[in-house]
Formats: C-alpha cells, sequence, structure tokens
C-alpha cells in the first residue's frame, strides 16, 4: 500500500511538474541556452519573405500613402464634415489600447504577484513601445502637415512666443502618449538588463558589442540586484496610474464634448477597460505566435498561460459588456432626440452590421469559449477568440468616432463616412508593429529567464500530513 501511495504521489507530482511551468525548474544556464538559441537561430525563408511583405506594405502604406497625403493634402482621406475625425483617431485610440497590455500584465500583475505572468511580461512590454509608436504616428497622420503639428503640439519656447493651444485635445494626447513611451520604455529595459548581460556574455562581434553597451556593465552583485529590484518596484507603481491617466484623457477628447452619443460620463472606464479588452487579445496572439514558430518557447509558454490569459478575457469581457450597456442605457432614456436618433443609426445605419458584429465578437464569442478550460487552454482556439475580439474593438471604436460624429444637431450637414487613403496608411502602421516585433525577437531575449528562475526557485513541494501541496516563498 506504501509503495502504491508513493507511486501516486510521484506521479502527482510529475503531473504538476509538466503542466506548470513554476514547478518545472531546469538550470539556469540550460534556460539561457534555450533563449539564446530560439534568439540567435538563422532565419527561415518564410521568415524573410514575411519581413519582405510586411516592407513593402510599409513602404506603400506610410512611405508612399503617408507622402502623397503630406503632399496633396487630407481630401484624400475621407474626412468630411461632419466627421472632422476618422479611422487616423479611431486606429490613435485603437493602438493605446493594445499597449495597455503589457503595463496590465508586467505592473498590474507583478504588484499582486501574479506568478503566471512570469515568462511572457517582456512579449506584452514590447507590446506597450511598439503600440504607442504606432498610435503617435497615428496623430500625426491626423494632422496632415507633420511639421506643422509638430510646431504645434510640442511646448517649446519659439521666436513668436507662441504656446501650443491647449484647449486642443490633441496637445493633452501628444503629451498623455510622450508620458506613457518614456516611462514604458524604461520599463522595459529595467528588467532587460540581466538578459542583455547573458546575451552579452554568449555572443561575439557586433552583437556582443550591443549587448555590452546595453547591459551597462550589470555583474550580478548582490547590490546591483537590490537596485534594480527597487527600481523595478518604483517604476511598477508609477506607470499604472499613467496608464489609466493616458485612456482617460483619449476619453475625454469624446466625454468632454457636447455632442450626441460622447457626453457620457462612464466614458473613462469605459475606454480603459476596452483598452484591456483588446490588449489581452493581441497579448494572446503574439503568445501563441511566438509559442509555435521559436524554438524551445513550449517550455517556457505552456497551456496554463493561455488558461490564465482566457480567465482574464473572460472577466475584461463581462465588465466592458456591463460598461457598453450602461452607457448606452443612460443614453438612450436620456430624453435628448438627437442622441436617440444617433443610438437608432448605430444599429440601422449603414455601419450598422458593425454595431451587431462588434457585439458578437467581444461579448458573445469570448461568453462561450473562454468558460470551457479545455477550450480555453487550446493557443489556437483562444488566439482567435483574441483576434475577434481586437477585430470588435476597432470596429467600436470606428462606431464611436466617425459614425457617431455623422449624426448631430445639425441634419443638414450629415454625411456618410467612407474612408480614403486612411486605410492603406492604417494597414501599414500594423505590418510597421508586426515588423518590428518580428526584429526585435532577433535581437532581444523574449523570455525574462532570470524572473522564471526566481519563480521557480520559490515555488516548491511540501507535505502536510499526507498532502503534498505546493509551497510559494518571499524572495527578497
Amino acid at each position: 500500500m506504501s509503495d502504491n501511495k508513493h507511486k501516486a504521489e510521484h506521479s502527482h507530482e510529475e503531473h504538476l511538474r509538466e503542466k506548470h511551468l513554476m514547478l518545472d525548474p531546469l538550470p539556469r544556464g540550460r534556460m539561457n541556452e534555450m533563449v539564446m538559441e530560439s534568439m540567435m537561430e538563422p532565419p527561415t525563408w518564410k521568415f524573410w519573405a514575411i519581413i519582405v511583405v510586411l516592407a513593402g506594405i510599409v513602404a506603400y502604406g506610410l512611405v508612399y500613402t503617408w507622402a502623397k497625403v503630406i503632399a496633396e493634402g487630407l481630401y484624400l482621406a475621407g474626412i468630411n464634415r461632419p466627421s472632422y475625425w476618422g479611422v487616423f483617431i479611431v486606429n490613435t485610440v485603437f493602438w493605446i489600447g493594445i499597449s495597455h497590455a503589457g503595463t496590465f500584465i508586467s505592473a498590474i500583475l507583478r504588484v499582486f504577484k501574479a506568478e503566471f505572468r512570469r515568462p511572457f511580461t517582456r512579449a506584452a512590454e514590447l507590446m506597450t513601445t511598439f503600440g504607442l509608436i504606432q498610435a503617435g504616428m497615428s496623430i500625426f497622420m491626423h494632422i496632415g502637415r507633420v511639421w506643422l503639428g509638430l510646431y504645434w503640439l510640442m511646448p517649446y519656447p519659439n521666436q513668436r512666443m507662441m504656446w501650443p493651444n491647449l484647449h486642443s485635445p490633441l496637445a493633452w494626447d501628444v503629451l498623455a502618449i510622450t508620458t506613457y513611451v518614456l516611462g514604458s520604455t524604461m520599463y522595459l529595459f529595467l528588467p532587460l538588463i540581466p538578459d542583455l548581460a547573458m546575451a552579452r556574455d554568449r555572443t561575439t562581434g557586433w552583437r556582443k558589442i550591443l549587448y555590452k553597451t546595453l547591459a551597462l556593465g550589470f555583474r550580478g552583485t548582490e547590490g546591483e540586484w537590490a537596485h534594480l529590484r527597487n527600481a523595478m518596484n518604483i517604476f511598477a507603481f508609477a506607470i499604472i496610474p499613467v496608464m489609466f491617466s493616458v485612456h482617460t484623457i483619449v476619453s475625454w477628447d469624446f466625454a468632454a464634448a457636447t455632442r450626441p452619443g460622447w457626453s457620457s460620463t462612464i466614458f473613462g472606464p469605459y475606454f480603459v477597460v476596452g483598452a484591456l479588452h483588446s490588449g489581452m487579445g493581441a497579448v494572446i496572439i503574439v503568445l501563441a505566435i511566438i509559442r509555435s514558430t521559436m524554438k524551445h518557447m513550449k517550455y517556457f509558454i505552456r497551456p496554463e498561460h493561455f488558461d490564465a490569459i482566457g480567465k482574464l478575457m473572460l472577466i475584461i469581457s463581462m465588465a466592458w459588456a456591463y460598461f457598453f450597456f450602461n452607457d448606452y442605457i443612460v443614453q438612450w432614456y436620456g430624453g435628448d432626440k438627437w442622441t436617440q436618433i444617433l443610438l437608432h443609426y448605430h444599429e440601422a445605419g449603414p455601419y450598422g452590421w458593425m454595431w451587431f458584429a462588434m457585439l458578437i465578437v467581444n461579448v458573445a464569442v469570448p461568453w462561450a469559449v473562454l468558460w470551457n478550460q479545455k477550450w480555453r487552454s487550446n493557443p489556437l482556439i483562444v488566439s482567435i477568440v483574441g483576434f475577434l475580439i481586437n477585430i470588435g474593438m476597432w470596429f467600436e471604436r470606428f462606431i464611436i468616432v466617425p459614425v457617431t460624429l455623422t449624426i448631430n444637431r445639425a441634419p443638414f450637414t450629415w454625411q456618410q463616412y467612407e474612408p480614403g487613403a486612411e486605410m492603406p496608411m492604417g494597414i501599414g502602421t500594423m505590418a510597421f508593429f508586426i515588423l518590428l516585433y518580428m526584429l526585435s525577437s532577433k535581437l532581444i531575449p523574449l523570455i525574462p529567464v532570470w524572473e522564471v528562475e526566481e519563480g521557480q526557485m520559490a515555488h516548491e513541494f511540501k507535505k502536510f500530513g499526507r498532502e503534498t501541496v505546493v509551497s510559494v516563498s518571499e524572495l527578497e
């Protein structure tokens, strides 16, 4: 009996090790080799083919089309009266939303000591930086004459002693996004230092020079680790309010107006939850691609991580549904006839299909799929759900911005919005985002090995009476 019991306990422990990364430790050197091998592996022809295609899309959308719009004017875009804001602003809000995933996963989950976050924090942090780059470019696309935008939006002294118009929402967007870019880049760089030092010691040539410069002489002494952890804790707590402030400022661009459909007090939390909704969907897509295309990543990124993020996606989907219908019902019963006409236009207008598709993929699909642990743990299924959520969230921003602007209190100005040059330029930002991510995967260790090892050191099996349980220790 005792032998059978011992075998059962051993089988249970082996099952837990296979299922949970934190309970399946490997030597630090072996994990370093796995990460470096996945990063240094020679690119295949498929990799270069995708790079060439993405570069072509970027060249057409972000170089040729944007240059043509600058040279000939914004009439090439679909912006008209009364829809003065179009896909450029839609993409700005969308990319800021995507960027929230990195801060949520890395900072908020770090503060709450969520152990499952450890292997993919860097993948999410890269999304924050690259997403904010696309958001900033979308603002300058909207301005049209980029040089004037730089002149009027950045708060610096000039010869005429004229300052930016702080009544303009775009001035506050630039201020918020710039703050967020600087903060998130620093927050990305700090936990990257130990892995850059690891890469420095395992490379030669130009890579060694690059990593040696970026590692800042990090040697792994006790004092360096103490300073690094203190800096990371400070940034973790500081970046969280910046994250909330950025998207609430974006929401106030709309809520502070008196236009039908925008004058809403719920827009602040509604936009933040919507940003997390799209951001978590994007993270799950990136993790699924990394896991399936890069060597050794199946050890670091396991079904347990998709299961955990799937739970968060389900909770966020429920929160988004609450705020959406809260905003919708309050405006519907508000009594303003123009708002009621607008809400009916959302459903029955030419973009009504988009309104219904938004609700299906943002609410119905996550609720129907993510409640099931087996489906939630399947990388393919959950990444498809994440992809649909991002389509739905882009639809939501499109409905909020140009579709809502169509209906105002002056019916003689009503005119349907139809995108023009904004679409290839928007597709160019998407291609640029993917291109940056693919290039960074060959230059930056995507797995923070030291964080994984730290978590594995903190987890251990302990026996309490007849039961074997998992214990998590506090590491200082």
